[in-house]
This record gives C-alpha cells, structure tokens and sequence, in this order.
C-alpha cells in the first residue's frame, strides 16, 4: 500500500473541517460587513435625530418666549406688576 497517494481518513476529515472553517470565515466576513453598513446608518440615524431635536427645540423656545412676552403684556396693561 502507497501512503503517498490514497487519502487518509485522517487527512480528508482535516480538509472537510478547513473547508467547513473557509465557509464560516466567509459567512463571518459577510456578516462583519453587513454590521459595518448598519453601524453606518445609525450613525447617519443619530445625525438626523441631532438636528430634528435641535429644530424641535428651537420651534420650543420660540414659542414659550412667545407666549411669556403675550403674558407680560397683558400683565402690565391690567396694572398688576410683573413679578420675577
């Protein structure tokens, strides 16, 4: 018998585990850039949501600074003293 040329069983399970490892490498690797793009979303996600809320707090402040200046008014046309 010629060890040189007939695979061993030894030998063709170790290429059945590196083949298995190359297609969960692969899979990792795909699955790693999958996880790359989303990471890039969010980031531009979290952007958006920045400037909405600073837009949302600025519609905020010029509103309240509305209506504390309507009720400043009125309390010095009705003669009471502002009071802060």
């Amino acid at each position: 018998m010629n060890l040189g040329t007939a695979p061993t069983n030894a030998t063709q399970a170790k290429e059945r585990l590196y083949s298995q490892l190359a297609g969960s490498l692969g899979r990792m690797s795909r699955a790693i850039g999958q996880t790359a793009d989303l990471c890039e979303h969010l980031q531009v996600d979290l952007h958006a949501m920045r400037v909405f809320a600073g837009l949302d707090a600025a519609k905020f402040m010029t509103v309240a600074a509305q209506l504390n200046s309507e009720e400043d008014e009125k309390d010095t046309s009705n003669g009471k003293p502002t009071e802060r």
